[in-house]
């Protein structure tokens, strides 16, 4: 029995003895790791051919998708500003409580698109941007409540999470498979009358300059978008998404033949930086930046208005430490061209935090190659003043 004890007393210590080992040199070992949340997207095999639809129908294309899109409904408690009233001390003693502001209740609808069998959905963030509450209609008639996994305010982009399993996901496009002319279909809830599937062709692509987010890189198209249909999907003639609806440009509220959708190139990064990590992560140089005109290319003796210039940059951040100056023509990140503003501010965003980077300026007529390390790009709400 004394040996016994004695053995295990020795146990005892050895395992004590490891783990403080592991506690002093190697404490991340110890820490629970929570399961990450899976995500399975079906990707389009076959690129889709250009040219009008099979036997002059969209109709497997809207059966093929319809499925996936589901309609958004939140509700917001909104409380009404208090009565003049009762800033006076008397008048509060006798009629207060009556007079205190009753919340009321703020709809929203929106569209979204199922992105992966258990349970995800992909919308737009300004569908359900401070939403109390948030219900899925699916188009076989469930209503199920649902969170937000995340959301992204410069590109407009949400995800949000449902307890189901074996939805009907939609299926991706190639990324930059579309070409300007090619047909499309939108699917969403247009003014909350249901599922509505409208066809249009792809007008163009790569709108930036909008002034509707942050990050902009816009397919336009002429298929009818309207209220209710933002978050919706914007698919090929084969019905792989394509792009997520987002914006209308009219007058009246209705659509007048100019939609936006963000690129599915976009969606899917984003979407799957939320599932993983619950937000987005972007490259920042600390650089403020404007587009080459005419004028500013003929007086720095430039053949063309391509790249940008670097009208600021911030003491001590990565571009002051890599030796960017202000006045330097930034023409490539990593080999990659610029061409504009917008394109710099996509093209720095794409830029893992952390990790080295090649900027080449142009400066007294001089190619020069500069490296940086590049930081973390802050939060911050879309259109907001900024240094990318």
């Amino acid at each position: 029995m004394r040996k016994f004890w004695l053995l295990f007393a020795q146990s005892t210590t050895v395992a004590l003895g490891v783990l403080f080992i592991i506690v002093l040199f190697k404490p991340e070992l110890l820490k629970w790791q929570p399961q990450q949340q899976s995500l399975t997207i079906q990707q389009a095999q076959v690129p889709v051919q250009p040219g009008p639809p099979p036997r002059g129908s969209f109709a497997p294309a809207a059966q093929k998708v319809i499925p996936s899109v589901v309609n958004v409904f939140t509700q917001q408690k909104v409380r009404n500003p208090a009565h003049p009233a009762l800033e006076d001390p008397i008048f509060r003693y006798f009629f207060g409580d009556r007079l205190e502001p009753r919340p009321r209740e703020v709809s929203n609808l929106g569209s979204g698109v199922i992105v992966s069998p258990n349970g995800y959905i992909l919308t737009n963030q300004h569908v359900v941007e401070a939403a109390d509450e948030i219900q899925i209609a699916l188009a076989d008639g469930q209503r199920l409540p649902a969170k937000v996994v995340g959301a992204d305010p410069e590109t407009d982009l949400a995800v949000l999470k449902i307890e189901a399993s074996n939805l009907p996901a939609i299926v991706f496009a190639e990324a930059d498979s579309l070409k300007v002319g090619d047909w499309v279909l939108a699917v969403g809830n247009p003014f909350g009358v249901g599922q509505t599937v409208t066809a249009g062709i792809v007008s163009a692509l790569g709108r930036t300059h909008l002034g509707i987010n942050t990050f902009e890189n816009f397919i336009q198209t002429d298929a009818a978008i309207n209220p209710g249909n933002s978050g919706g999907a914007l698919v090929d003639a084969a019905g792989n998404l394509v792009g997520i609806n987002s914006a209308i440009y009219s007058r009246t509220g209705g659509s007048q033949g100019i939609g936006f959708a963000i690129p599915v190139s976009i969606a899917r990064q984003i979407m799957e930086q939320i599932i993983k990590t619950g937000s987005v992560t972007r490259g920042w140089v600390g650089v403020e930046v404007q587009d080459m005109t005419p004028e500013l290319a003929e007086s720095f003796n430039l053949q063309g208005v391509e790249g940008a210039l670097i009208a600021g940059v911030l003491k001590g951040g990565p571009a002051d430490a890599g030796g960017v100056r202000p006045g330097d023509i930034l023409l490539a990140v990593n080999g990659r061209k610029v061409s504009d503003s917008a394109t710099l501010l996509n093209l720095i965003a794409e830029l893992k935090p952390g990790e080295a980077a090649q900027l080449t300026v142009a400066r007294k007529q001089q190619s020069l190659d500069l490296k940086i390390r590049v930081g973390r790009r802050p939060v911050q709400r879309a259109l907001e003043s900024e240094i990318n």
